[in-house]
């Protein structure tokens, strides 16, 4: 494809351009919408009367659709933004940094999504990627386990209901963290579980818990029962997280937060700390997987976005060379970056 999107470079160069504005126009509309004109032209920095124009001739193709509420995307826009941004992958030369990217980090496969976390509607397109890569993951009796925080309540968002796959069962890969219900591990498992038509267990017992308290809890039957559940899922999809964020998610005391920055942690995962180097610097009380568990697991896919994530992404990869990783463009670049 490189070779002919070359070719045309030289003939039609003026086909890019137009051809980005509408990709751009078709994403936004996919995830903001409803949205009316006005906000859209704010959003793209581009004058009304253009932004008019262009709806109006995407509208006459049945890409998109114009009501009261606002405009939305139609399927058959949503299956041509599908196979536009594989074609804009190669324009930009995302595949390349892809790549690139993934001979660097020396793991088994890097996606990357264009744009930044910090704009509108992209946690919602690195859900949409990722829940396409679950989707063509799963098999028969698969069993899946999900870790918490707003990048999997995007995951769990996006996927569909058309797999047809039977027995599978999600579980919280682990325990309660922080006060929001609508981000934790239990509620995304449920909500990932009723998407794929499958079961789900709950782990009723927080991420956050002391040793004696862990201890007596883990002695629980159907506790137990959940955790050796929990240890032996065929895919893992996690999230990535910064070690100063967590540690505050945690509520850590000042004297912990000081040793964590006097050890350069920079990553968490599964209630380790980890500096650039993916050394273990602190060790948390975690219910669900361990990192021995980590390496055990078939297949793995952690998910992040940012440039502010870049170490923290970096960490976690050293970890395991046969993980999958979906991360923005922003945390690609900065990626390549690093030393």
């Amino acid at each position: 494809m490189n070779t002919m999107i070359d070719l045309q470079r030289k003939i039609v160069p003026e086909i890019f351009p137009i051809l980005e504005k509408r990709y751009n126009i078709l994403k936004n509309i996919d995830a903001l919408g409803p949205i009316g004109r006005r906000n859209l032209a704010i959003k793209l920095s581009m004058g009304e009367r253009i932004v008019r124009a262009e709806v109006d001739l995407l509208k006459e193709l049945g890409l998109v659709e114009i009501n009261a509420v606002g405009m939305k995307i139609t399927e058959e826009g949503k299956e041509l933004l599908q196979d536009l941004t594989e074609v804009m992958y190669s324009i930009d030369g995302m595949d390349r940094i892809e790549e690139e990217l993934q001979r660097k980090l020396q793991i088994k496969k890097v996606i990357i999504v264009p744009g930044n976390v910090e704009e509108d509607g992209i946690l919602k397109n690195i859900g949409k990627a990722t829940a396409k890569l679950i989707e063509s993951s799963i098999t028969e009796n698969t069993k899946i386990g999900i870790t918490g925080g707003n990048t999997m309540a995007a995951v769990a968002e996006e996927l569909t209901q058309h797999t047809k796959k039977q027995n599978i069962t999600v579980y919280p890969a682990r325990g309660g963290l922080g006060k929001q219900v609508e981000i934790q591990a239990n509620t995304i498992a449920a909500k990932m579980a009723s998407k794929l038509n499958g079961n789900y267990e709950l782990l009723h017992a927080s991420d956050t818990l002391s040793s004696q308290t862990m201890e007596i809890l883990l002695k629980d039957k159907e506790i137990k029962e959940v955790i050796e559940n929990i240890k032996s899922v065929d895919l893992l999809i996690f999230g990535i997280g910064r070690a100063d964020t967590m540690a505050n998610r945690r509520e850590f005391s000042k004297e912990i937060i000081e040793k964590l920055e006097e050890s350069k942690a920079v990553s968490e995962a599964f209630g380790y700390y980890f500096n650039q180097h993916g050394d273990i610097v602190y060790e948390t009380n975690s219910m669900g997987i361990k990192l021995e568990d980590f390496h055990k697991i078939k297949e793995v896919i952690g998910v992040a976005g940012g440039k502010d994530k870049a170490e923290a992404i970096g960490a976690i990869c050293s970890l395991r060379k046969s993980m999958i990783l979906v991360i923005d463009e922003a945390a690609a670049k900065e990626l390549l970056q690093l030393n």
